[in-house]
């Protein structure tokens, strides 16, 4: 891991590089990705039977692609009475945050009685991608399904990895509690390619939405505008900022929580305490031999980490900002005021006690994030993502027209468009009046 200090001669140069470090590179999936997509779109259910075969080492058919009613509800009932609790909380803790950010259609009628209205209406069909080969996400599933149920997606298809056939039966009972209507043991660019240009099995869908690997990533890349998607998401990140009162052990375990996912996540630390700076890496020494995961969590804290120790926590913000972090984590007494300087993070977590994995699970927020310092201009997955607008405008009689329509003839004609500037003319009450 790297260590940096903002009182270093060469601290601009050094931090320069961290920002610009490649942690994932497309460019050399680019080509295989376009044969996986190509080969779906001109043979649809036979690729994916034989993509499926090769990349998860199942036959489609024994199990089948589609996962039945039958295998859904005897999932759900092998759970552990507490497991289904626990996903139960976090269901309704997820819906009830994301019922709140349905919007209100907007209608205006003015004095000439113009109307002016805006209205939403939800995608009838998306489908989400949710990991599985590393590892299986529940989480994913309800952060992914509930949000576009609550916009009032009719159909949400679900495409996950089955190495051998074999599923979760938690990540199938998330499904069923979140309101997915089919389920697909389909993984890699194989399945994007299927939900965006479909097969004669699987229907298309209008937005694709969900994390993968470097190849679903890259599959999302070159379906974009076919079909919409959430984003091209990257490797996980956290920028956890903690001063010296805190606990190292806490914060070595939240740097790890994050370089767990994968071996190119990065996890940074930022603090004003040299002290405090190296007692977290050797709390982090510590505890990556206990991780059931410490393989990788090891390579991308070696690989990607970094400390950063500021001389003035005036410094934080900007650093912050440029680094536009998937997560961050204030671990100060008092984080409001930083965070109210701060303007670039996918979602924050603020206090000593608010680790990043609260909002993983169960707190409510969305956990799909922007990465790759894209939550300078993105936001994380919302109800919105499953919404589109459509403006409307209604005029009754000409008397609106008599008032606008001149102005916009003007414009019509400044822009040599005579149909445009006719069209509006023919209308005016002058005009029907010769």
């Amino acid at each position: 891991m790297r260590r940096l200090a903002t009182s270093d001669r060469d601290f601009a140069a050094a931090f320069a590089a961290l920002l610009g470090e490649a942690r994932a590179s497309a460019e050399t999936l680019r080509a295989p990705v376009a044969e996986i997509i190509a080969a779906v779109r001109a043979r649809g259910d036979d690729a994916l039977g034989e993509f499926t075969a090769r990349f998860d080492g199942f036959t489609p058919g024994a199990p089948p692609l589609r996962v039945s009613d039958a295998e859904i509800s005897a999932a759900r009932e092998s759970l552990a009475p507490e497991l289904t609790a626990a996903l139960d909380l976090a269901a309704n803790r997820i819906a009830a945050f994301h019922q709140k950010q349905i919007p209100a259609d907007i209608i205006e009628t003015e004095a000439s009685g113009l109307r002016l209205g805006l209205r939403w209406t939800p995608l009838d069909a998306v489908g989400i991608y949710v990991p599985g080969g590393k590892a299986s996400y529940p989480s994913s599933v309800l952060m992914n399904a509930i949000p576009a149920r609550i916009a009032g997606v009719t159909r949400i298809a679900m495409c996950v990895p089955a190495p051998g056939g074999a599923l979760s039966p938690l990540v199938l009972a998330a499904a069923a509690r979140a309101g997915v209507t089919e389920i697909w043991r389909i993984g890699g660019a194989q399945a994007i390619a299927a939900l965006a240009y479909g097969t004669a099995r699987i229907a298309p869908v209008d937005r694709i939405v969900g994390p993968g690997n470097a190849y679903v990533a890259e599959a999302k890349r070159q379906v974009q505008g076919d079909v919409g998607i959430d984003s091209i998401a990257g490797p996980s990140e956290v920028v956890v900022v903690a001063d010296a009162a805190n606990d190292p052990r806490h914060v070595a375990i939240d740097l790890l929580a994050q370089a767990e996912h994968d071996e190119a996540a990065q996890a940074i630390l930022i603090t004003d305490d040299a002290g405090f700076a190296e007692r977290v890496i050797a709390a982090v020494a510590a505890e990556l031999p206990t991780l059931p995961r410490a393989a990788i969590a090891g390579a991308s804290w070696r690989d990607h980490g970094a400390v950063i120790v500021v001389a003035d926590w005036a410094e934080v913000a900007a650093l912050v900002d440029r680094l536009a972090p998937e997560h961050l984590e204030l671990m100060l007494a008092e984080p409001a005021a930083l965070f109210a300087r701060i303007r670039h993070a996918g979602a924050a977590f603020l206090g000593r006690f608010c680790p990043e994995a609260l909002g993983d699970y169960i707190a409510g927020p969305n956990h799909v994030l922007p990465t790759s310092r894209s939550a300078r201009f993105a936001s994380g997955l919302s109800v919105y993502d499953f919404l589109k607008r459509t403006t409307w405008i209604a005029a009754d009689d000409a008397t609106p027209l008599a008032d606008l329509g001149p102005a916009a003839i003007a414009l019509a004609e400044a822009e040599g468009l005579g149909a445009h500037a006719r069209s509006l003319a023919l209308r005016l009450p002058r005009a029907n009046s010769d």
